[in-house]
C-alpha cells in the first residue's frame, strides 16, 4: 500500500511539473486528478491534492476565463474535503485557501448565470463551514479563515467602476451586481459583508490577544484600505485605536517581547504606507501622531541603553600597567623581537619580529591582495603609537648592524698572479695537463677567430608579426554588423542638440567640428552614402597582394552601406517626428551622391537609385502614422531634393482615409506652389484625385479653379442632343489670378508664337555647384521656390 501512494505522489509530481511548464494544460489535470484525491483516498493524497488545487486556483498564468472553469470544476471536492468531520487539519488549511481564491470567479459567473442556484448553494455552504471554524479552530487554520473572510468582505462591499461601459475591464465588486438579482441581491451581501468586517477588526478589542493572529489581520486589512474608499474610515479608526504596546512591561519573557516588537512593527509600516500614499488626507495628522507615541512608548518599555551605565573604557588587551601596579598584579614587560640567525639574512627574517613558528611558516602570498587589504588596514588603525614605534626601531637596529659586516667576496677559481701570498690551507683541484697533440686536436675543431662575435655585437634583426588570416565573407558581415550597432550605440550617450542658439560657422564648416548628435549623425549619413560611391559593382576583380588573394568588391561593401541604411532607417522611424530633419538630411545625401555617380565614368554599367528607394521607405514608415492636422508631412516633401510619381502615389494614398483627406492635398497644393519644376506633376495629382475621390471633390476643386480651371469646363454636360459636326479647338485657358503662379504663365495649345519648350524634370533647376566644396562641407540649393538643405 505504501509503494502505490509512493507511486502516486511521484505521477502526480510529474503532472503537477508539466502544467507548471504549460497553464493549458490545467483544465485536463485538474479534471484528472479530481478523482483520485476524495474523502476516501490516503492523507498523503488528499494532503497533496488540496495543496494543488490551492496553488491552481491561485496562479497568476491562468487568465480569468480558464480560472472561472477550473473553479467551478473542483467547488463540488472541495465542499466535500470541508464538510468530512475528521478531515486532517494540513487539508483544511489548503481547501481553505482554494476557496478564498475561487469565490471571485464564482460570484462573477452567479452574476453573469442568476439560475445557477446550485453552484452558489455550494459556495454558500462552503462560506458557512469557514465560517464556523473561524473562533474555534487551531492557529493555522484561523488565519486561512482571516484571508477568507478579507476575500468576502472585498467583494460584497461597492467599489469604484472605472468605465461603465465596459463591466468586464472594471473591479469586481458588489457594484456589478443588479439590484434585483434572485441569488445574490445586493441589499442582502452588503450587511453581511458589514458584519463580518465588524467581526475581523474586534481582535483589537481582545484582551488576551494573539500576535500572529492580529498580523495576519492587518495584512489582510491592507488591500481593503487602497481598494475599498467606503469602509477605509472604519478600519483606520480600528487600527488607530490599537495599542499593540498597552500591556508590555519590561519584565516580560523574550517570546512574548518578540510578540509585541512584531505588531508594534506591523502597524507601524501599514501606517507609513498609508501616509505615503495620501499625504495630505483626512488622517495624515493622526497617523503620524500615532507612529510617534508607538516608537517613544517602544523605546520606553525596550530600549535599556538608558537604564544602564555604560561599559568602562579598559584597553584592549587587558589592563594597562599603571593600574597593574597598583592593583598589585605581574607587570609583563614588553615582548622583545628575537636576535637574527647566524649567517646570510633574508628580507622575511629582518621584518620578522614575533618568535612563533608557525607564523614564521605561513605563506601570505597564497592570499588574494583584496583580503590581504582588508585584514592589513584594520590591524594598522588598531596598532598603539609605541608598539609601532618600537618595531620600527627594532627593525631599523637590525639593518644598522647588517649594513656594518663586512660583504663577503665570492672566491674565484682564477690562478693567483704571481708573487702573491697563498693560504696555507689552500689546495688546488688537481687537472691534468694536455699534451701538444691535444691541443692540436682542439684549435682544429674551433671556427675561426673572424667568425667568433661576443654577445655584445650580436645585432638583432626587425621582427615582423605574421599576416592574420584573411577573413570570411561570413566574418566580414558580422563585424561590420557589430560596428554599425556600436556606431548607434553612441546616439545613446550624446546630449541632444542644446537649445541655446549657438552661432553657426556657415557652408565652409566641417562635419565633425563640434562632437554632438548633429555632427555625429552627419558622420553616419556620409558613411552610408558616400563611402562605397562606387564599389557597388557587381563583379569580382582580382587585385594583386603579396598571396594573390581574391577581394570581393562589390557585394560587401554594398552589403554594409545597406546595413546601414537600413539601422538609419529604424533609427528614424522609432521617433520620426523629433527625427524628420536627420531624415531630411540623409535623403539630400543620398541624392547628391546619386547625381555625382550618374555624371561619374561608373555610371556606364550601373545606374544608382539608392535615393528613390529609401525615399519612398522612408514614407512607407512615415504614413500610417500621420494624424489629420499633422505638419510634418508637409516639411517632408518641402525639403527632399526631388519629388517624382512615386511619392505623389504615397501621398494620394492618405485619401484612402476620409480623416486625411485634407492632409494629402494640402501636402500637394504646398508642393504646387513652393516647387515649380514638379508643378505640373503636382497639379495632374490633384485632378487624379479630383476625379477618382470623392472625398477629395470639395478642397481639390477650389485648387483646379484656381490652378486648371479648364478641367472643370470641359466636364460640363453638353446640352445639344448631337455632338458637333467639326471639331472645336481645345478652350484656351483662363487664370482669373496671373499672380498666383509665381510669374509663369502656360502657354495656350495653338500658341506658334512661343518657343516649345519640355516639361521640366523633377530634378532640374538645382545648382550642384552652389556652395558645394570639394572637402565635403554643406550646401544648400535653391529650386524654384523651396530650399533644399544638400548636405555636402
Amino acid at each position: 500500500m505504501t509503494s502505490s501512494v509512493a507511486t502516486q505522489l511521484a505521477q502526480l509530481e510529474s503532472a503537477r511539473q508539466i502544467v507548471l511548464g504549460d497553464a493549458a494544460l490545467y483544465p485536463q489535470i485538474v479534471d484528472g486528478i479530481l478523482p483520485i484525491i476524495g474523502p476516501v483516498a490516503s492523507l498523503e493524497l488528499r494532503r497533496w491534492g488540496a495543496e494543488f488545487l490551492a496553488e491552481t486556483l491561485a496562479s497568476p498564468t491562468i487568465g480569468s476565463q480558464q480560472k472561472e472553469h477550473l473553479s467551478l470544476l473542483v467547488l463540488q471536492r472541495l465542499r466535500t474535503l470541508l464538510e468530512n468531520p475528521h478531515e486532517d487539519a494540513g487539508v483544511i488549511k489548503s481547501v481553505i485557501q482554494a476557496a478564498a481564491s475561487a469565490y471571485g470567479p464564482i460570484f462573477k459567473y452567479i452574476i453573469n448565470n442568476p439560475h445557477e442556484s446550485e453552484t452558489w448553494g455550494n459556495m454558500a455552504a462552503i462560506k458557512l463551514n469557514i465560517l464556523r471554524r473561524w473562533d474555534n479552530a487551531v492557529a493555522g487554520i484561523r488565519i486561512c479563515c482571516i484571508k477568507f473572510v478579507q476575500r468576502v468582505v472585498q467583494l460584497q462591499t461597492p467599489g469604484l467602476i472605472a468605465d461603465p461601459r465596459r463591466p468586464d475591464q472594471n473591479e469586481l465588486s458588489l457594484s456589478l451586481v443588479p439590484r434585483d438579482h434572485p441569488l445574490i441581491p445586493p441589499p442582502n451581501l452588503e450587511p453581511e459583508a458589514s458584519g463580518l468586517l465588524d467581526r475581523l477588526l474586534d481582535i483589537f478589542n481582545e484582551q488576551p490577544s494573539d500576535a500572529v493572529l492580529i498580523t495576519a489581520t492587518l495584512n489582510c486589512l491592507s488591500p481593503l484600505l487602497r481598494t475599498r474608499q467606503t469602509i477605509a474610515n472604519r478600519i483606520l479608526n480600528a487600527i488607530l485605536s490599537f495599542n499593540p504596546l498597552k500591556h508590555a512591561h519590561p519584565q516580560m519573557s523574550l517570546k512574548d517581547k518578540v510578540q509585541v516588537k512584531s505588531v508594534e512593527r506591523t502597524i507601524r509600516m501599514l501606517l507609513l504606507n498609508i501616509l505615503r500614499r495620501n499625504e495630505s488626507g483626512s488622517f495624515a495628522v493622526r497617523i503620524k501622531q500615532h507612529v510617534e507615541r508607538l516608537i517613544q512608548a517602544r523605546n520606553e518599555i525596550f530600549d535599556e541603553s538608558s537604564r544602564k551605565r555604560s561599559l568602562p573604557v579598559e584597553p584592549t588587551d587587558g589592563l594597562d600597567n599603571a593600574k597593574r601596579a597598583r592593583l598589585g598584579a605581574e607587570v609583563q614587560s614588553r615582548a622583545q623581537p628575537p636576535p637574527l640567525p647566524p649567517g646570510p639574512t633574508s628580507i622575511a627574517q629582518l621584518f620578522t619580529l614575533t618568535s612563533d613558528a608557525d607564523l614564521t611558516r605561513f605563506d601570505v602570498t597564497q592570499l588574494p591582495i583584496d583580503l590581504i587589504v582588508r585584514i592589513t588596514l584594520p590591524v594598522l588603525h588598531g596598532i598603539q603609537q609605541p608598539h609601532l614605534e618600537g618595531a620600527i626601531n627594532a627593525v631599523r637596529s637590525r639593518y644598522l648592524s647588517l649594513s656594518q659586516k663586512p660583504i663577503p667576496q665570492p672566491q674565484s677559481s682564477a690562478p693567483h698572479p704571481p708573487g702573491a701570498e697563498e693560504d696555507d690551507d689552500y689546495e688546488p683541484d688537481f687537472e691534468p695537463t694536455e699534451d701538444a697533440e691535444q691541443i692540436r686536436n682542439k684549435a682544429d675543431v674551433l671556427p675561426p677567430e673572424d667568425s667568433l662575435q661576443t654577445p655584445m655585437e650580436v645585432v638583432l634583426g626587425p621582427f615582423k608579426l605574421p599576416q592574420p588570416p584573411p577573413l570570411t565573407a561570413e566574418e566580414s558581415e558580422q563585424i561590420a554588423k557589430g560596428t554599425i550597432n556600436r556606431v548607434f550605440s553612441l546616439m545613446n550617450v550624446l546630449d541632444e542638440p542644446s537649445t541655446v542658439k549657438r552661432q553657426k560657422p556657415g557652408l565652409n564648416r566641417l562635419a565633425g567640428s563640434s562632437y554632438d548628435r548633429d555632427a555625429w549623425m552627419t558622420v553616419i549619413t556620409r558613411l552610408a552614402a558616400r563611402a562605397p560611391a562606387g564599389l557597388d559593382i557587381e563583379t569580382e576583380e582580382e587585385v594583386g597582394n603579396e598571396k594573390g588573394a581574391l577581394i570581393r568588391s562589390g557585394s560587401e561593401q554594398s552589403s554594409l552601406s545597406d546595413g546601414i541604411r537600413e539601422t538609419l532607417w529604424k533609427y528614424i522611424i522609432e521617433d520620426f517626428r523629433a527625427r524628420i530633419s536627420i531624415a531630411i538630411s540623409w535623403l539630400n545625401e543620398e541624392w547628391f551622391s546619386d547625381r555625382l555617380l550618374s555624371s561619374s565614368s561608373v555610371s556606364s554599367k550601373t545606374k544608382h537609385k539608392h535615393y528613390e528607394k529609401w525615399v519612398l521607405k522612408v514614407l512607407d514608415g512615415i504614413l500610417p502614422y500621420l494624424e489629420p492636422k499633422d505638419k510634418i508631412l508637409i516639411r517632408f516633401l518641402s525639403e527632399i531634393p526631388a519629388i517624382d510619381e512615386n511619392i505623389l502615389q504615397r501621398v494620394k494614398s492618405l485619401t484612402r482615409d476620409p480623416e486625411r483627406v485634407t492632409l494629402a492635398v494640402n501636402a500637394i497644393h504646398y508642393l504646387v506652389i513652393v516647387r515649380p519644376p514638379v508643378r505640373e506633376m503636382c497639379i495632374d495629382a490633384l485632378e487624379d484625385l479630383w476625379r477618382n475621390y470623392e472625398d477629395a471633390r470639395p478642397s481639390t476643386q477650389k485648387l483646379l479653379q484656381k490652378w486648371r480651371p479648364n478641367i472643370l469646363e470641359d466636364i460640363k454636360p453638353d446640352p445639344s442632343p448631337n455632338p458637333p459636326s467639326q471639331p472645336q479647338a481645345p478652350p484656351v485657358p483662363s487664370n482669373p489670378n496671373p499672380s498666383a503662379t509665381n510669374g509663369i504663365k502656360s502657354p495656350h495649345p495653338n500658341d506658334t508664337t512661343q518657343p516649345k519648350t519640355e516639361p521640366p524634370h523633377p530634378t532640374e533647376g538645382l545648382d550642384l555647384g552652389a556652395g558645394v566644396e570639394a572637402g565635403g562641407a554643406g550646401a544648400k540649393t535653391e529650386r524654384g521656390g523651396g530650399v533644399v538643405a544638400a548636405v555636402g
